[in-house]
């Protein structure tokens, strides 16, 4: 078996592995990397493959055209909804012959990704519900697992490849909530039960594995933002939430604290609607008959101007927790809009500064012209999706992998996790491998 580290490996985002068994190889996730589209978006550059390999915002996969191996790829497995792992799809997957498998809320967010975009691909979609199964195609048949499992967005998946050398379990981009606010709880039972069929590689997040902490349910972010919305002097002020569109667990919450202030509630920005509607899709958003949806920039100056005559009668929802440039609270502060801030309206951010340059200097530069106009901020009304080191841990003494693999990550973030597995008797170089982008572990 080769594992090809394509992307994800040297950084944060750009997700992107092959696992090749034979004449057949299968593809996990297919993402961007972030940081430079925003760049890019700045400057107004046209969004194509070739732009995008510019400035490395999509996985160099061209690794798989050396021996022909990019006619082995049979399948591409997307784990959840977010860009970071299916953005680069419409750029990239034409270049295989493979067929596209996510569950019915991934694919919905793709659609509406290509179509927002004018991509078309020719691969066949294929959707799996959450805690079922399908059997790939190639030289060989695969069965492939979609395990629910709960993270920041809807119908997320650890996906578990049987082959004939054991299973390879992909688990990016997880926590354990036993209590979520919105969809299924994790699938216990099919990961103690694939652990007794043996796994033979895990490949893991290593994000917080060097947070020495448990990551806390949704319930507690949920608690966070009834105290915030519903106890603080807001009965004269106006009021903006912002939080990960992708978040329709969070905008429940949100939504539901709302009606219980009794505000009128609108959703501002063509990433929530992108993500909402495809909540609606799979019939996963109980709230979209509460709320208002606005979508195009025309809309949105007529709409602001009606809020602006009694903000304290609403609760904008928008875009724009990281300081975006063009995003819709990045607008507002710069009075780019016809909403017009006033001291001590509340601007609740239900969400963390993802930790990159660019994002903690947007999102530095937008707080102080906020703060300028002498509104009240809340910071960081949140918590979050990805596992913890004592998450990790328990995970990895539940499935008793033979090997690790740790992903998503620089080098510092890779080795915390390798510690952890050092810790629990792996062998760096043997049993715990840690690897960089573009590299090839035989095992």
């Amino acid at each position: 078996m080769k594992i090809y580290t394509i992307g994800g490996y040297s950084e944060v985002g750009k997700n992107m592995t092959a696992v090749e068994i034979g004449n057949d190889i299968i593809i996990f996730d297919c993402g961007l990397h972030l940081p430079p589209i925003v760049e890019l978006e700045e400057r107004e550059k046209i969004m194509n493959e070739k732009s995008l390999r510019a400035i490395g915002a999509i996985p160099e996969d061209t690794i798989l055209d050396s021996k022909n191996s990019r006619k082995k790829v049979r399948a591409i497995l997307l784990s959840h909804a977010h860009l970071d792992h299916i953005g680069a799809v419409p750029y990239i997957a034409e270049r295989y012959n493979a067929e596209i498998l996510g569950t019915p809320f991934t694919l919905s967010v793709l659609g509406k990704i290509m179509s927002d975009n004018n991509n078309h691909i020719r691969n066949k979609i294929v959707a799996v519900s959450p805690n079922s199964s399908y059997i790939i195609k190639g030289e060989k048949n695969y069965k492939v697992d979609f395990i629910n499992i709960t993270h920041s967005t809807l119908q997320s998946s650890l996906i578990a490849l049987h082959t004939p050398e054991g299973i390879v379990l992909y688990a990016n981009d997880f926590k354990f909530d036993d209590t979520p606010i919105l969809g299924k709880e994790p699938n216990y039972d099919m990961l103690r039960k694939i652990a007794k069929e043996g796994v033979k590689v895990l490949i893991v997040e290593s994000l917080y594995a060097a947070d020495e902490r448990k990551t806390p349910s949704e319930k507690i972010a949920r608690g966070l933002l009834e105290d915030v919305m519903l106890t603080t002097n807001n009965e004269n002020a106006g009021m903006i939430v912002t939080t990960f569109s992708s978040h329709i667990a969070r905008l429940k919450s949100i939504v539901d604290f709302g009606k219980k202030l009794g505000r009128k509630i609108i959703f501002v920005g063509r990433s929530l609607n992108k993500y909402v509607s495809s909540a609606h899709d799979v019939k996963l958003c109980p709230f979209i008959k509460n709320i208002e949806l606005i979508t195009y920039r025309k809309h949105v100056d007529s709409v602001f101007k009606r809020v602006n005559k009694n903000k304290s009668s609403y609760l904008i929802v928008c875009t724009g927790h990281q300081g975006e440039p063009g995003s819709i609270l990045e607008r507002i502060s710069r009075n780019q809009t016809s909403l017009q801030l006033s001291p001590k309206d509340h601007v609740i951010f239900s969400s963390k500064t993802i930790p990159t340059e660019v994002n903690i200097a947007n999102k530095g530069q937008m707080e102080k012209r906020l703060k300028n106009k002498g509104v009240r901020i809340f910071n960081e009304v949140h918590v979050s999706g990805h596992a913890g080191r004592e998450d990790l841990r328990d995970f990895i003494e539940m499935m008793h992998p033979q090997h690790i693999i740790p992903a998503h990550g620089d080098l510092p973030k890779l080795s915390a996790l390798t510690e952890l597995a050092s810790e629990l008797g792996y062998k760096i170089g043997k049993s715990c491998h840690i690897s960089q982008d573009l590299n090839i572990i035989n095992l």
